[in-house]
């Protein structure tokens, strides 16, 4: 099998917008489309197949710790058409791949769908910005969105530090510096320590994964910096008592007050799949901290951030239920999808049946109409 064979395989992913490629032994290569897995029409893999496919993409470095660790994560660039970020890995002793397509052009925030008022936030010289939301939610589109508007709209120093780097960005009215846990620096820590020297005014900081790097993430927002950070949380509340959790119990309080002075907005996201065309369409909750807002964090109330967010919408916030049910009046996605992503299924599920509507009928639907 030859190199030609990836190309073919990169050339239909291109081709198909799809978002995925999956290269497992034993079935043949497989696109994920608008969120469903589809199989090509080629060969079944076999152990040798795999394999090679990986060796003709994998930089040598990334080959080696395959070896070492049983996995690694790379981007790369395929020729004009697009980049792809890997995964390579090994499950029952064979090799398997994913390969996710990163777009190369640039979405607007009209395309994406974020709210507007974003706008207006990205454009304060400092503060943390989280987006939150599952695996393959859109958080990278979002923030590449986010930082190709301040790089085309304002002179910043913009450092990113990222694993893998996925989206490429030029120097338009910023000066953009992207650098890439593992080829350019050891760990997020260890960028974020040294970020602070090269004077930033924008720093994107990735994933959120240990306390080190929220803490530095903290720190560069209450030094003066605008930090874009993200997490895998559901939800703004939710995103804000997992940043205090993270910290030992005799440090909460303090932090409190740092996330109630420093946080600008929680943009918390998920994808689904449209039912009126094809593609998908992002649902978002997002927090604006107003004065209000941040006394709640400070004063530990964070369970009051709901309703004060459906109060909040003159400053552009919602929650996430309620953008995933009016995408469902406008008939753009389906109501058991709308439920399988709300964060109260049973109170969305309850909405559907005053609407008159049924959420997949079940049992119990039936039995209450007897």
């Amino acid at each position: 099998m030859s190199t030609m064979q990836i190309d073919r395989l990169l050339d239909t992913v291109v081709k198909q917008d799809a978002s995925d490629l999956h290269i497992v032994v034993g079935r043949k290569p497989t696109l994920r489309l608008n969120g469903n897995l589809r199989n090509l029409d080629t060969k079944v893999l076999d152990p040798d197949d795999c394999v090679a496919l990986m060796k003709s993409i994998t930089p040598e470095r990334n080959q080696q710790e395959l070896q070492e660790v049983g996995g690694t994560d790379f981007g790369f660039a395929y020729g004009d058409a697009a980049r792809f970020r890997v995964s390579v890995f090994r499950q029952r002793g064979n090799l398997s791949m994913v390969l996710r397509l990163i777009p190369n052009e640039f979405l607007t925030f009209d395309q994406i769908g974020l709210p507007p008022i974003c706008k207006e936030l990205i454009r304060r010289p400092r503060g943390l910005f989280v987006v939150t939301g599952p695996t393959g939610s859109g958080k990278t589109t979002s923030l590449a969105t986010m930082i190709d508007y301040i790089n085309q709209n304002f002179d910043r120093h913009i450092v990113t530090v990222e694993d893998p780097i996925e989206y490429y960005h030029t120097h338009k009215s910023s000066v953009v510096n992207q650098r890439e846990v593992g080829a350019d620096v050891p760990s997020f820590s260890e960028a974020l320590r040294r970020v602070l020297r090269s004077d930033p005014d924008v720093i994107l900081v990735g994933e959120m994964r240990d306390l080190e790097t929220i803490e530095s993430a903290i720190r560069a927002a209450e030094t003066g910096h605008l930090v874009f950070a993200t997490l895998h949380t559901t939800g703004a509340a939710g995103t804000i008592n997992r940043i205090i959790d993270a910290f030992p119990t005799n440090q909460q309080a303090q932090v409190r007050v740092q996330l109630s002075t420093s946080l600008v907005a929680v943009l918390s996201q998920v994808l689904l799949a449209r039912t009126d065309k094809p593609g998908r369409v992002a649902s978002y909750e997002f927090l604006v901290v107003t004065p209000a807002i941040s006394n709640l964090i400070r004063e530990n109330k964070t369970f009051r951030i709901d309703s004060a967010i459906q109060t909040g919408r003159k400053y552009g916030m919602q929650l996430l239920d309620d953008n995933l049910f009016s995408l469902y009046e406008q008939g753009m996605i389906s109501a058991e999808d709308m439920v399988d992503k709300s964060r109260d299924p049973g109170e969305i599920t309850n909405r559907v049946h005053r609407a008159g509507k049924t959420v997949g009928r079940t049992e119990l639907d039936l039995e209450g109409e007897e």
